[in-house]
């Protein structure tokens, strides 16, 4: 799963200013970024840097482009309408933090995969769209990871991945709904908070220049 939530946001990134992004198709914008993120892992410089930095890198090149309150909602499905407003304010900043720091931590295993974005026939009247992508490995079998996009204000925001087929929201979701079961809304923010900061503590150190 790191290895794929790596790739999510691999795809993703943000390589384009955030003036332009609303202008950018889908699939152009996946594009741009994909080949801009790829660059930036390349230099040596930022493989370097330590974890702290990769998790700034990401805070700042990747998070535009996604609309972590519906990523949430879907992850938590039913269980969303019965939690309070001060719950929903936790879930999601708990869980845009779980993705960034599981993302962060997966950049140290970028092995030079290149991104393959599938061309888009967009209608101008379509506000929500699916863009495929597949990710080519030495010596593996390509991944295929679809992106469920909604054109808003400020640009294109993915919603949901969807990799080999599995939705990334819906596989969480089973998750949640078993926590919640469990422990209530209360017990997943507990759980999702916990398993942050052992991302946290298992940040590798910084890499000797």
């Amino acid at each position: 799963m790191k290895r794929l939530i790596a790739m999510i946001f691999l795809v993703a990134g943000l390589g384009v200013m955030p003036a332009l992004a609303a202008d950018v198709a889908p699939d152009e914008l996946v594009r741009v970024t994909a080949q801009d993120v790829v660059t930036l892992l390349k230099q040596e410089q930022v493989k370097s840097v330590g974890q702290k930095k990769l998790v700034e890198l990401v805070e700042a090149k990747v998070l535009p482009h996604f609309d972590f309150s519906r990523m949430t909602r879907l992850a938590v499905g039913k269980n969303w309408r019965s939690a309070t407003p001060e719950q929903k304010q936790s879930l999601v900043q708990e869980f845009r933090t779980l993705l960034v720091r599981t993302y962060s931590s997966a950049l140290n295993n970028y092995k030079d995969q290149q991104i393959q974005v599938k061309p888009l026939k967009l209608e101008s009247s379509e506000t929500q769209v699916t863009v495929k992508t597949q990710v080519l490995q030495q010596g593996a079998q390509p991944v295929e990871i679809d992106y469920a996009m909604q054109k808003t204000p400020e640009g294109w925001k993915v919603f949901d991945v969807i990799v080999a087929g599995a939705s990334l929201v819906t596989n969480y979701r089973s998750t949640f709904d078993q926590q919640v079961a469990d422990s209530g809304i209360d017990g997943l923010i507990k759980s999702l908070a916990e398993k942050n900061r052992q991302l946290e503590e298992d940040q590798p150190p910084k890499r000797a220049s």
